[in-house]
């Protein structure tokens, strides 16, 4: 026993004294300090990410910021194009109605950038690509672009695709072309306070697929500006106006003119309404409101159009001719869930965004993302579907060209309506369900008018 014991004494000698010698042989700790300029360093290495659709990556001071984005629509159109009175056929196709690609992000001294791409219809065609300095915001965020832009005359045409209530935009937008981008500089301001505004103006020329091939380039002065007397995340009232004034140019030394047509609702719909190419110039001038509050919403445009025709059309009469088309829309939705259009809206930049549902889609959990109805009506006056010889006056005139020629023989009136659900799953996707109905008046092989009715759905996502 007594043996025993010595043993475990020397055993527990023998160990502490390893440690102690281990202990004496290792280094002395020393406190480490880091200077407040090597702290800094440190957080300019290392990059903050936020996901907004995709991962943002922005320096630790917010002075580097990196994003791709882009998006994806796929569209199913069912339209019956009354082939009797028009001679177009019926429609049932798929299309990839937009497929963008794109980065945008801001670099050091407040300078932005934004590029993309849409590779939609197996064509290449690049959309915005601008720089821009931001570097007034105590100055009602005073922006300057410099490149190609989308050019502001419209709440409807400023409103992305991504988050305009309907697939298509209405047959102002789309007769008018007010949603075209284009090369030039712009002014942007604005404010988001409880009494917001907004003011973008710009002076534009060719596009950038169109640059390249004019001898004298297209000129395209625009402005718009907006204000929202109430803006909250449960009430906005919109009120704004814009005007616009465009000078064709010429290409391969060919004078450009202008057309005015639109589709009857959906995109891959034939244009029945049609004033073939017939303005040298035009000046255009629209009102815009909108008021939104809590899931219910209510939004109107009214735009007209004053084109300048070339001397041949005008000798083709004793009088003058100076047409002047006009086009409106007014819709309502209504949120049957506890969603709100007010919540996307931009005082700044006058203009609707992002629906963000309350209670995203989840099936395991109950949630059912943000549900949508609404319907539009709309109309748009291109004039006269006569020969305009014999009948034309100062508000009523269509190129007396045929339409086998590419002339407007349906030129005329178009109303129409349209009846919409739409599904926000979450924030970055939605299915949305369009149904038409559009009365075209015009001259169709000796009938006067005709009936175009219409099914599509899409799905998007955009990121």
């Amino acid at each position: 026993m007594i043996g025993g014991l010595k043993k475990v004494g020397l055993y527990l000698f023998a160990g502490a004294s390893a440690v102690a010698i281990i202990a004496s042989t290792a280094p002395t700790a020393e406190a480490q300090y880091v200077t407040r300029e090597e702290f800094e360093e440190f957080k300019k290495s290392n990059a903050k990410v936020k996901w907004k659709g995709a991962p943002q990556f922005s320096s630790w001071d917010g002075e580097w910021k990196f994003k791709v984005r882009g998006r994806l629509q796929v569209d199913y159109n069912s339209i019956d194009q009354d082939p009797r009175v028009t001679g177009e056929e019926d429609i049932n196709s798929w299309e990839a109605r937009r497929a963008r690609l794109g980065v945008e992000g801001q670099v050091p001294g407040d300078f932005k950038y934004k590029f993309e791409i849409d590779f939609a219809d197996s064509d290449v065609d690049v959309k915005d690509a601008y720089i821009s300095y931001a570097g007034f915001k105590d100055w009602n965020n005073l922006e300057i672009l410099f490149g190609q832009f989308k050019i502001a005359n419209s709440l409807e045409g400023q409103t992305s695709s991504r988050f305009i209530t309907f697939m298509e935009r209405s047959f102002l937008v789309n007769a008018f072309n007010l949603e075209p981008r284009a090369l030039g500089i712009g002014i942007h301001a604005g404010s988001d306070e409880d009494f917001g505004w907004s003011f973008q103006t710009s002076y534009n020329g060719a596009s950038i697929e169109d640059g390249a091939d004019w001898n004298d380039a297209p000129s395209i002065w625009a402005i718009r500006a907006t204000a929202a007397p109430v803006n909250t995340d449960e009430a906005v009232l919109h009120l704004g106006g814009s005007y616009r004034s465009r000078n064709n140019g010429n290409i391969d030394n060919v004078s450009e003119l202008y057309r005015y047509r639109s589709r009857v609702g959906l995109h891959l719909s034939d244009r029945f309404v049609d004033t073939g190419s017939l303005s040298e110039a035009d000046d255009y001038w629209g009102l815009e409101g909108a008021v939104a509050w809590r899931r219910f919403s209510v939004q109107s445009e009214y735009g007209e159009i004053t084109p300048d025709l070339p001397q041949s059309f005008k000798s083709m009469s004793n009088r003058g001719l100076s047409p002047n088309y006009d086009a409106w829309y007014i819709y309502g939705s209504f949120f049957l869930t506890d969603d709100s259009r007010a919540q996307g809206y931009s005082a700044r930049k006058g203009e609707f965004g992002r629906v963000k549902p309350n209670n995203p889609f989840d099936w395991r959990n109950g949630g059912w993302g943000a549900w949508e109805i609404a319907g539009r009506w709309q109309q748009i006056n291109l004039g006269s579907d006569a020969n305009p010889i014999a009948v034309a006056t100062n508000d009523d005139f269509c190129d007396p060209t045929p339409a086998s020629q590419g002339g407007g023989d349906g030129c005329g009136e178009q109303e129409g309506w349209t009846i919409a659900l739409n599904w926000y799953p979450t924030n970055y996707t939605r299915l949305m369900f369009n149904v038409i109905g559009t009365d075209v008046g015009g001259n169709f092989n000796g009938f006067r008018g005709a009936d175009i009715d219409g099914f599509g759905m899409r799905g998007q996502i955009d990121w």
